[in-house]
Parts: structure tokens; sequence; C-alpha cells
């Protein structure tokens, strides 16, 4: 079967160690892309607000899924969110907080939060990655559909934290990697492949139709998808 779908995770993939692209090239290669009637999926762990300024001429026509799977959006309209309960959001924060040296994010579908006592350093890092980031006092008292949780730690650090998480928030959320020392917390089932398949639905393609390229543990689901995956 032809192939109809190129998707691409960003860091480390599609982005170059400089968090930039060539955007000329791209373009010139976008343009030939349409001639063909390929769509281009951007699938990322980063918020939505974050990778349309990386194509802020062309958030409108292509889609993205954002946030590891949990937000999906169509040529600039929402198509999907997922939704922690209150209930399960607060189980999942209460745990994280456990760890007085954990820093961490909570992703929601308006802006992501961060607690006001966190190290500016790691304020700073998480900025570049959540472009709307709230400080809050409370995790607990945030108001809004949350998702997605992502913390960032010591490499030497992730495989116990990991292992610990998995046991903890069993059947409520995943712990996955995603590359530069972050690990992000999923709703099980919401992965990038999970995303992709709900525009495949929308467009009347198959995986056959799909090249996915990644470079994480959090690309695992979508390059298994994908006819024709690399991973970088």
């Amino acid at each position: 079967m032809s192939v109809k779908v190129i998707v691409t995770d960003m860091d480390g993939t599609f982005l170059n160690d400089a968090k930039t692209y060539n955007q000329p090239r791209f373009m010139a290669q976008y343009q030939e892309l349409k001639k063909r009637g390929i769509e281009f999926v951007v699938a990322s762990g980063n918020q939505y607000y974050q990778l349309i300024s990386f194509f802020p001429e062309l958030k409108d026509e292509i889609s993205f899924v954002a946030e590891n799977g949990a937000l999906v959006y169509e040529h600039g309209k929402q198509l999907f969110h997922g939704e922690l309960t209150r209930h399960e959001s607060r189980i999942v924060i209460g745990e994280l907080l456990k760890d007085k040296q954990l820093n961490f994010v909570a992703c929601g579908l308006q802006s992501a939060y961060v607690s006001e006592n966190a190290p500016e350093a790691f304020v700073a890092l998480m900025a570049k990655h959540y472009h709307r980031l709230k400080p809050v006092k409370d995790y607990q008292e945030i108001d809004d559909v949350l998702f997605k949780f992502s913390l960032n730690l010591p490499d030497e650090q992730i495989p116990l934290v990991i292992d610990k998480l998995h046991i903890a928030l069993d059947g409520i959320m995943k712990p996955v990697t995603s590359g530069f020392s972050f690990i992000d917390l999923i709703i099980p089932g919401l992965h990038k492949a999970n995303g992709i398949s709900r525009l495949l639905k929308r467009w009347d393609l198959s995986p056959q139709n799909v090249v996915a390229i990644g470079d994480s543990g959090n690309d695992a689901e979508m390059l298994k998808m994908a006819r024709y995956s690399f991973a970088m």
C-alpha cells in the first residue's frame, strides 16, 4: 500500500541538538508531501502549545499527537483529549509528593502546572517543553483536566523510579521514558499509537499507510504499529 501519512517524533528525531530544524528545506519537502496527498503528523510527549511554535505557518494544516497521545489535533481542531478522574489525579499527585526530592509537572488541557517551590533550574527546563506553564501552591487544587505528568531526574535513578511508580500507580498511569532524563506518566493505552489511530480513522487509512520515525521508549507503540518505522 502507498504511504499516505508520515509521523515524526520531535526531540532527538526531527529536531537537531539545538532544538531547531532546516525550515526552508522542510517547507520545500512539505509542499511535495501536499502534492502527493501525504499527511504530516507530529507525535511528541511535549505540550501542544510548544509544538505549534515550531510550525507557526502550518499549525492549522498539519496534525499533532501531543502529550504522548493524550491530546490530538487535526488540522488546527482538537480531535481528542484524555482525562483522569479527580480521584485518580489525587492518587497520582499524592504518590509523587511522597518523594520530597522529586520535581514534576502536571499536564492539563489548558496549561501545565509546576510547584511554586520547585527549583528555578527545573522550572526553566520544563518551560522549554511547556510554553504554558503556571506555578501553583498546591497541585491538588488545580482546576483543569489532567492527563499526563512529567518528571525529570538523573538517568541513573530512572529505572528504580519507573519500577516504583509502575507498582504504586498500576492501572491508573503508566511510567514511560521519553528520553533526555524524562519520565512521563501516561494514562494506560493513551500512547502515541492511540492518537495516530484516531487520525487514521478520520482519514479512512490504516497503519499500512504510515511511516513513523522516533528515538525513545515513548515511541515504541507507534513504531510497532506503522508499516514502515525508523528508530533514530
